[in-house]
């Protein structure tokens, strides 16, 4: 809990709306780094949807992929990445704590965490605007010809969509990103009721109705889990990660 509101503290400090969730940073899925473990998730380019001012997501990541682009819909949050990834001391956000937890996840010492972080910043070859709203979430020169190998998507598509109807949509646009037979890891909320920053919305999508998106979107479902937060952080009924790849 001290990391998560020593992260909150400082984005808002910045002025930056905390365009992320408790579980994104306090407890991670089982075994959150499988899915970029096996031989099958790796490539080229990887695209990350709606990253928020966050990195936690990308830094196993960059391990396996050549490029990796980052994504918001806010300019606040997009320059709060290029604050660290320009590393020149304007970036306000200690990443030491979660770059040291990815090495030991990895099975690595923690004291390569500075080996990761050159890493990652080698990697990420831009911060791009999205609006998964839009057919085409991304400029039309964003993107090689080929398409992304892989998209990564945390707490983003249900978040920023008021019904199933609208999820839909969005999980549909950002598709046109991925290529035929790229991957799509996924981590969503289940039936949210509200959600920070977006007072109002209602995230009603469950665990069969994300199954049918997944399908209708083009996406043959690879695996689907759910897990469950502690109740002291907990906000909604449950989590789930999905690992799916594109028709």
């Amino acid at each position: 809990m001290q990391n998560l509101n020593g992260t909150l503290q400082e984005l808002l400090c910045m002025n930056i709306v905390p365009i992320i969730n408790t579980n994104d940073v306090v407890v991670p899925p089982p075994e959150p780094n499988s899915d970029l473990q096996g031989d099958d998730v790796k490539g080229d380019l990887l695209v990350d949807i709606g990253s928020g001012p966050t990195l936690y997501q990308v830094m196993s990541a960059c391990e396996v992929f050549n490029k990796v682009i980052l994504t918001d819909f806010l300019d606040v949050n997009r320059n709060e990445l290029k604050l660290w990834l320009q590393n020149e001391g304007g970036s306000k956000m200690d990443w030491t704590p979660f770059l040291k937890k990815a090495c030991e996840l990895e099975g690595r010492s923690p004291s390569a965490w500075t080996e990761k972080a050159a890493r990652l910043r080698q990697v990420v070859t831009d911060v791009l605007p999205v609006d998964v709203h839009r057919p085409q979430p991304l400029a039309s020169d964003a993107l090689p010809p080929a398409r992304a190998d892989c998209l990564l998507s945390c707490f983003c598509l249900e978040a920023a969509s008021t019904n199933v109807a609208t999820f839909n949509r969005a999980l549909g646009h950002t598709g046109g990103l991925l290529q035929p037979g790229g991957h799509l890891l996924f981590i969503g909320a289940l039936e949210e009721s509200y959600y920070c920053g977006g007072p109002g919305l209602k995230i009603p999508v469950d665990e069969s109705q994300f199954c049918d998106s997944f399908k209708r979107c083009g996406y043959t479902l690879i695996r689907l889990e759910v897990y469950s937060l502690p109740q002291d952080i907990k906000l909604e009924k449950d989590n789930l990660t999905v690992k799916a790849r594109k028709n």
